[in-house]
């Protein structure tokens, strides 16, 4: 009689040791796939704010003053909602030298329990000067 053939299968073994090398591909790949997740919404941020400063730059060339949201046209009277929803914006507008509404400063906040609120960037923010910056370290790339 023949001994029966032992080469059919995987052992124990050879399994638990394929789903530890997937393990550790996954530990690695995770946290890099949502610092990216994080930069790429970033972006729905930075859009808005730009709109908003260009919206102030027109309605300055026309009134020499700036505005607050409302005025500038949008909807909302304090805050602005981003086209994908994950960030609120709010400006603010100050005066310089006793002159009244001669800067601005809008800042983009990420939405409280939306993806975006665990970016290290936190708050970004740009001002009538057109300095971007954020709230955050720059660990995950350039925040602007």
């Amino acid at each position: 009689m023949h001994a029966p053939d032992r080469r059919r299968g995987f052992t124990l073994v050879e399994l638990m040791i394929v789903l530890v090398v997937m393990a550790i591909l996954a530990a690695i790949a995770f946290p890099a796939y949502t610092k990216y997740g994080f930069r790429a919404r970033r972006a729905d941020g930075q859009k808005l704010l730009m709109a908003i400063a260009n919206a102030e730059e027109r309605y300055y060339a026309l009134h020499n003053v700036y505005a607050d949201l409302a005025t500038i046209g949008y909807a909302a009277t304090t805050t602005a909602t981003s086209e994908s929803g994950y960030y609120t914006a709010v400006v603010t507008v100050s005066a310089v030298n006793s002159l009244d509404a001669q800067a601005y400063n809008a800042t983009a906040t990420p939405v409280p329990g939306a993806a975006q609120a665990r970016d290290v960037c936190t708050t970004l923010s740009v001002t009538d000067t057109g300095v971007k910056s954020p709230t955050g370290p720059t660990s995950n790339g350039t925040c602007w």
